[in-house]
């Protein structure tokens, strides 16, 4: 497994590769992308850590799983290739950033753009088995990117953390709330969005606001 990610985060993550699960789980995805199509690409696996660089991680979003369709995933969670449809999750985004901030609903799906600004777009597993959804869960992946979160919380001060839904508020239980801004809510999904648990929570402002007031720069959502 090409563990593709920029030298800031291999200076932070270092440990995680040499132990025996992330050994374990380099075999089993090896396997998979032999047997299997798998989603993202194998290039695009690590892509989170390639356009956004630990020094410049200002606000991480946590998802689940890859998008497990053909062309969608691209590595960075909830975002989808150029000329993809978009997701219900990521159409549910997009319409509460044009209700919370007055920007237009944007013609792209990737969120690469918003990576390169220092938001960490992070699944809490890596990779899916194409049309099976949940196919890589409890193989190692979980086990990484709980370290990753850990290290964004005890290392870096200051950072908006957007937890969204159950599986999200779990994930980052453990992030230190005195040194950082936790924001949580419903999942965008129609399911939970539906059901009034989604829309008008006001992230995208609150987000912004809180890292001009630490004399950060705005992300351009």
């Amino acid at each position: 497994m090409n563990v593709n990610i920029d030298p800031s985060w291999k200076e932070q993550l270092q440990p995680e590769f040499g132990k025996p699960y992330f050994e374990g789980l380099a075999t089993f995805v090896k396997k998979e992308y032999r047997s299997y199509t798998c989603y993202p690409r194998g290039g695009q696996i690590f892509a989170a850590f390639g356009h956004c660089r630990f020094d410049d991680v200002k606000v991480v979003i946590i998802g689940q799983d890859p998008y497990h369709g053909p062309g969608q995933a691209n590595g960075l969670c909830f975002s989808v290739n150029d000329g993809i449809a978009h997701p219900p999750s990521l159409v549910n985004i997009f319409k509460e950033i044009e209700t919370d901030l007055g920007i237009p609903y944007p013609v792209s799906g990737n969120l690469e753009r918003w990576a390169d600004q220092g938001v960490l777009l992070l699944n809490a597993t890596l990779t899916v088995r194409a049309h099976q959804a949940g196919s890589h869960q409890n193989k190692g992946w979980e086990t990484f990117t709980d370290a990753v979160i850990q290290k964004v919380s005890d290392e870096k001060e200051q950072v908006v953390f957007m937890l969204w839904g159950g599986y999200a508020r779990r994930k980052g239980s453990r992030i230190d709330r005195s040194r950082h801004l936790v924001l949580e809510t419903g999942h965008p999904s129609p399911l939970s969005a539906n059901r009034g648990l989604w829309f008008g929570n006001k992230h995208f402002s609150k987000a912004n606001a809180y890292l001009e007031e630490h004399g950060k720069n705005p992300v351009r959502w």
